[in-house]
């Protein structure tokens, strides 16, 4: 079999790996070399299946697929081209990223090939799996449909990552000779529209998988209906979308059949010590110290964390400014300003050295800022209060915040980091790729677009997902006390919603809110059609405050979608076309 690219690694290949690298979900040792006359049979199948859940990560320790470039939380192209946050560090590391955040770059920068390199090596890994049972004759055929479920599955949600950064994208099926993308056997343009196979692919896993599986870690049924219905959503088919969702909200539950629901506490999600709760529908497992060698940690988030003082790296991925004015909330009602947020800014310490007096804005914020941004004078999870700039690498270049929600807690240095890497900022923290509020979130977003949807049943779901955040439990308080850290409100909109426009605009901004700093910004403002609107507006502002920015611009018709990787074009013989622009 001749090996025309780089990109993906061959069935062959791909056997005689047969995934050494595990997920601590499956928790089985890893599996020895096979030549492909042994593959099959049940075991080595259900091998195969887990190497492509491994690839959920968007890293593979061979073939020099993915990294940060490729992570699983789209931290670059969701978040930092959403406007959640600027790059970070400084001006010369990672400067990649530097256009790909101002809407220049083209298609020769690595992060994009590096991502476009690793997504179709899940489609090859999930192909392989559906290629090889076929020909297996010892799986029995209630197995053999659930993991043929699991594997198109992956499958789907590997091509529905291409399609929403790149849309027009080639569909692999199992029926190709060579699964290796760009490849003169697959010969696949990239002129034809893939959502209905992906939709194909859910629909399928929905109907075939079980509600329960032996390993948390594993899609089940729900899980794939939500995903079917993100599906739908993308597409604006509301109406059917909420006919999934609906059953997920009503009857859905985990892979260990604990029913779905928002937890207690907001900061639950993204602690490596309460993940895979009763809020994950579908989330990347992640482990340390279990002999890998950080392979099967959140390694796309390894730069993710404040830079000095107790860390050792890195300082990218800082929250901005308008992320955090989006937080505001009026006095009297707890409600968000969605036109208006910008106005008499949330007060930071820039410019500030961390031994200089500093006093904390004193006006209302929503809790949730405190889980999701760490800002001076606030505690920043246990490791105390958060001094600014002495834990920024270039506070005039990346500006005074970091992150919070991919950052671990100092009491589990060692034992949820893993010992064994360049760095102690690679963790066990799951990735949470559909969470239970995003669920009630687009059940609103449906009540509000799907025809005959009722205005006043999406406040509903809104409120509900506002509630969690409103309970004093979920906020963050000042160390040793129960005094909140902040002037936190939060309320609920106790008025009928009976205008489409209004009602709109509040479930964008919710999920602005809930979700932020998760990779989902910049996707969504896509799909509901305001990416330049928003975008460039965010850019006027924030390119007062972050110099690099001024005179970035987003191009509407064009900036939606990323530029094809040129090594991709290159190597596809004329097969793939580049998308308009660029």
């Amino acid at each position: 079999m001749k090996k025309i690219s780089s990109i993906a690694i061959s069935i062959t290949a791909i056997l005689f790996i047969l995934y050494s690298c595990k997920k601590s979900f499956l928790d089985r040792p890893a599996y020895g070399t096979l030549d492909s006359s042994g593959v099959a049979n049940q075991k080595s199948i259900e091998a195969l299946l887990i190497g492509a859940y491994s690839m959920l990560d968007g890293y593979q320790t061979t073939n020099g697929i993915g990294g940060w470039e490729s992570a699983a939380d789209n931290w670059v192209y969701g978040s930092i081209c959403g406007g959640d946050a600027h790059k970070g560090s400084d001006a010369s590391d990672q400067a990649d990223i530097i256009p790909i955040e101002q809407y220049k770059a083209d298609a020769t920068n690595n992060y994009f090939n590096q991502k476009w390199k690793a997504v179709y090596e899940g489609v090859t890994r999930s192909n392989v799996i559906l290629k090889v049972l076929a020909q297996a004759k010892d799986v029995p055929a209630a197995d053999a449909t659930r993991i043929r479920a699991e594997a198109r599955f992956l499958r789907a949600h590997f091509h529905f990552e291409l399609k929403k950064m790149w849309n027009n994208v080639p569909f692999i099926d199992e029926t190709m000779t060579d699964f290796t993308v760009p490849n003169n056997k697959v010969n696949v343009p990239n002129d034809v529209d893939i959502w209905p196979k992906i939709e194909a692919d859910l629909q399928f896993a929905y109907d075939s998988l079980p509600p329960t599986q032996p390993e948390i870690g594993r899609v089940n049924k729900w899980a794939a209906g939500a995903m079917l219905g993100k599906c739908l959503m993308f597409q604006k088919k509301y109406a059917e979308a909420k006919a999934v969702l609906k059953q997920v909200y009503d009857n859905g539950t985990n892979s260990g059949g604990v029913k779905y629901g928002l937890v207690e506490k907001f900061s639950d999600n993204f602690n490596a010590a309460t993940k895979n709760n009763k809020e994950t529908v579908f989330a990347v497992q992640s482990s340390v110290n279990d002999g890998s060698g950080a392979a099967n940690a959140n390694y796309g988030d390894v730069l993710n964390m404040p830079y000095g003082g107790p860390w050792d790296c890195c300082g990218f991925f800082v929250p901005s400014q308008d992320l955090v004015n989006s937080y505001k909330v009026d006095a009297t009602t707890g409600l968000p300003d969605f036109d208006n947020y910008n106005v008499n800014p949330v007060k930071s310490d820039e410019g500030l050295k961390s031994d200089e007096p500093f006093t904390p804005y004193a006006g209302t914020l929503d809790p949730r800022l405190d889980w999701t941004v760490g800002r001076r004078g606030i505690p920043y999870l246990d490791w105390g209060i958060f001094p600014g700039y002495d834990w920024m690498r270039d506070q005039q270049y990346s500006g005074p915040y970091s992150p919070v929600k991919d950052v671990y807690y100092k009491g589990q240095k060692g034992s949820l980091t893993d010992n064994n890497f360049w760095s102690t900022t690679v963790t066990a923290i799951n990735v949470n790729l559909i969470r239970f509020a995003d669920v009630i979130l687009w059940l609103a977003e449906c009540e509000v677009e799907a025809p005959g949807g009722d205005l006043n049943q999406a406040r509903e779901y809104v409120n509900e997902v506002r509630a969690r955040a409103a309970n004093p439990v979920s906020w963050v308080v000042l160390d040793g006390t129960n005094k909140p850290a902040a002037n936190y409100k939060l309320g609920l909109y106790n008025t009928p919603w009976t205008d489409q426009i209004y009602a709109r605009k509040a479930v964008h901004f919710e999920r602005k809110l809930e979700l932020a700093m998760e990779g989902h910004r910049f996707f969504d403002l896509v799909r509901w059609g305001e990416a330049a609107e928003t975008l460039n507006k965010y850019l006027k502002y924030e390119s007062t405050l972050r110099v690099y920015l001024q005179g970035a611009q987003f191009t509407p018709n064009q900036d939606e979608y990323f530029p094809i990787p040129q090594r991709q074009i290159d190597l596809s013989n004329g097969t793939l076309h580049q998308n308009p622009g660029h």
